[in-house]
């Protein structure tokens, strides 16, 4: 199952769910506002991040600047203690599954979470478009 991590005033988390919704993807919403996140579901985050915490860690927030905590010092442990007090921290929206994670909203990348075969008809029928604006 597809969940999906939402900040009610993101315009990028309601592209997000719209989106979903429009691909007939099914999902679980959760609002951090509402339900934040514990240390447990914060380092299931950190598994599947390419990056580590620079994935989920918004450095252009106001709560990141008035921290003034170098985030390299931290351990890990301390890192995920922080970010279960500062919830504002975490990017949003969030689209993760027990394989992939997905930070913010992007078009392209959030397809990766279409079917495969959806995916594979996706791609049949632009090759067919191609090909036909050749002939």
């Amino acid at each position: 199952m597809l969940n999906l991590l939402v900040a009610p005033s993101s315009s990028s988390s309601r592209q997000a769910r719209q989106w979903l919704i429009d691909h007939g993807i099914e999902f679980k919403e959760r609002n951090l506002a509402r339900r934040p996140l514990n240390a447990d579901e914060i380092k299931k985050l950190l598994r599947l991040t390419e990056n580590g915490t620079m994935d989920l860690i918004s450095t252009r927030c106001n709560a990141y600047h008035k921290l003034k905590v170098d985030i390299d010092d931290l351990t890990v442990s301390q890192l995920v203690d922080l970010m279960v007090k500062n919830q504002d921290l975490i990017r949003r929206p969030m689209m993760y599954n027990d394989e992939q994670l997905q930070v913010g909203f992007s078009e392209d990348d959030i397809r990766s979470f279409l079917p495969r075969e959806v995916r594979r008809e996706n791609l049949k029928a632009l090759m067919n478009n191609q090909v036909g604006a050749q002939v």
